[in-house]
């Protein structure tokens, strides 16, 4: 380990502060825990999240490429977790937990190994980092939010275990007619099925099995809904706290990926005034599976009391994710979106609105593609105002 990462790392880790006693609520992705009488249970969902953090020693990216992505990988890791999370609670379920030396499901490892510091896994650093070279930036280049928020979307189209429909919202805006629309193609808006061909209804994603599906409800691909925000300018405007908070406490709830300048997070919770996150800023040996395909996994789970901020240091510029595995899931949501909406204490974050605005006019921002022509306007406005937010490479 080099003298700055051992350095950082000694002085954020060497101790951990434990949750204060406080009456208090802790949300954990939507799950609401006593600090004082469920501290255990506040632990074992903390550390049943996978955490990714800076890696050292793995294949050179590209080739010729890095070996390590510490100092300029953090984002990149936080993108990471909250993808990562969005496959638990689609294959594991949100209730699932880790325990160390234990026995996990396949689908666990399968989970695990999509994420390895590989250029063949699917949501691998290497992936990401080149995938990202498509929006303009280079390989070490810090990202912002909305960028891996982009690129996690383009890479999910060649995820065919999982299946899902990630959708990035534009410009504040989440529409809940392209949602649907994404979430099942095969169906007009109005619900009902897009073609009457029963052979072309069989071959629509794997999904129908000919005639007798057109009598059957649509299936539904499990959504991941990522929404890059700016919440002020150069700090966060108070106004938004309260429904930030909100965000944490809804079932669907995937946190949110920001930080503060010099260092991105993920977000996975708050207590009181405080929000609480992993942190991807330790460098860790890379990992390969041993011959049985198993993966040694306990530094995928952060093990220590979690770490916390106040809220009001979080820079403006994030991108809060959700997850819903049904329509039912998404209507819920949509519903709890519009009753925080009217609250008089929450400002509300973004529009939810029933169908796309006159000035939405490229075909691109209703999902139907997944090339990033569309996302460069956005892009500038989040990654350029944020020069103090980014890390020069080491």
């Amino acid at each position: 380990m080099d003298a700055a990462t051992l350095t950082y790392d000694t002085l954020r880790f060497g101790e951990f502060e434990d949750f204060p006693e406080t009456e208090e609520p802790v949300w954990i992705l939507g799950q609401e825990y006593s600090a004082i009488t469920e501290r255990d249970e506040i632990l074992s969902d903390v550390s049943s999240r996978l955490w990714f953090t800076y890696r050292k020693n793995f294949p050179p990216i590209g080739g010729t490429g890095p070996t390590c992505d510490t100092g300029w990988g953090c984002m990149l890791r936080c993108g990471q977790m909250i993808l990562g999370q969005a496959l638990v609670c689609q294959h594991l379920g949100r209730d699932w937990r880790w325990a160390k030396g234990k026995r996990q499901k396949e689908d666990y490892n399968r989970i695990l190994n999509a994420f390895l510091d590989r250029k063949d896994c699917c949501y691998s650093l290497h992936q990401i980092a080149q995938m990202g070279v498509g929006e303009g930036k280079s390989i070490g280049q810090w990202y912002g939010p909305n960028t891996v928020a982009q690129v996690l979307k383009k890479l999910s189209t060649f995820d065919s275990w999982s299946q899902l429909a990630v959708h990035v919202a534009m410009d504040n805006t989440v529409v809940i007619e392209e949602i649907k629309r994404l979430c099942m193609p095969w169906l007009d808006y109005a619900g009902a099925t897009a073609f009457s061909d029963p052979d072309v209804v069989r071959e629509v994603n794997g999904y129908a099995e000919g005639a007798c599906a057109l009598e059957e409800p649509a299936v539904w691909k499990p959504l991941v809904l990522l929404i890059p925000l700016r919440l002020g300018l150069s700090d966060i405007n108070e106004a938004y706290i309260e429904t930030l908070k909100h965000c944490f406490m809804m079932p669907q709830s995937l946190g949110v990926i920001g930080g503060k300048p010099n260092s991105a997070h993920y977000f996975i919770g708050y207590v009181g005034e405080e929000l609480v996150y992993l942190d991807p800023h330790t460098t860790q040996p890379s990992v390969e599976p041993c011959d049985s395909g198993q993966i040694s996994d306990d530094s995928y789970h952060c093990q220590h009391p979690p770490c916390r901020m106040q809220i009001r240091d979080l820079d403006p510029s994030i991108a809060v994710g959700f997850f819903c595995k049904s329509e039912d899931d998404f209507d819920e949501w949509c519903m709890c979106i519009r009753k925080l909406s009217g609250r008089r204490n929450a400002l509300p974050m973004f529009e939810l609105v029933d169908r796309q605005p006159s000035h939405f006019t490229s075909a691109d921002v209703l999902n139907l593609t997944p090339d990033f022509s569309d996302s460069d306007r956005l892009e500038r406005f989040f990654d350029s105002e944020d020069e103090e937010f980014e890390i020069l490479s080491l």
